[in-house]
């Protein structure tokens, strides 16, 4: 069992953040994900590939923490916050290309980031992203398809043009 899961913890821990965006809560993700995956070793199937498995697992677990901090809501106690937090950000051109896409991730749907990044990041097949989301494969090519789109769109318009992305309507002939 550790000789599968252990290589994967780099893969948990990119993706956890990502999807929560926090370094410290992500890594407690990853925990609780390593812990139910240690303690639910014998209930997976056989049959399916282990990293597909424990990828449902975080990002389900992850799902469940966003929802619970959607309805609690952000809680930031000033004196806890390191000064670093307050100070301008660095002005290097590769560290705001990478801030800029960090914030159009930041804009795209829950679930059509969450397939870009299944593929794009983790480098998992359509199927294994399909079985991850528990959608049809179909679905994550369509909402793989868009996400790229409504990115590239994202980082040609700027911040400041996010509402008109995907408004657009085509016809099919």
């Amino acid at each position: 069992m550790m000789a599968l899961v252990e290589p994967m913890i780099p893969s948990l821990r990119r993706y956890a953040r990502s999807l929560l965006r926090d370094q410290s809560a992500a890594d407690d993700l990853v925990q609780d994900c390593l812990e139910r995956v240690i303690s639910r070793w014998h209930q997976r199937r056989s049959d399916g590939h282990p990293r597909t498995w424990v990828f449902t697992i975080l990002h389900n677990l992850a799902i469940n923490r966003l929802k619970q901090s959607a309805r609690r809501g952000v809680h930031l106690a000033v004196e806890n916050v390191d000064e670093a937090a307050f100070a301008t950000p660095p002005a290097q051109e590769e560290r705001l290309h990478h801030g800029a896409i960090l914030d159009a991730l930041s804009l795209l749907p829950e679930d059509q980031r969450s397939v870009l990044l299944l593929v794009s990041v983790e480098d998992l097949s359509y199927a294994e992203t399909a079985s991850v989301l528990d959608i049809p494969i179909g679905t994550v090519m369509s909402r793989l398809s868009r996400a790229r789109h409504r990115l590239a769109r994202l980082m040609d318009d700027g911040p400041g043009q996010s509402a008109t992305v995907g408004t657009a309507l085509r016809s099919v002939k």
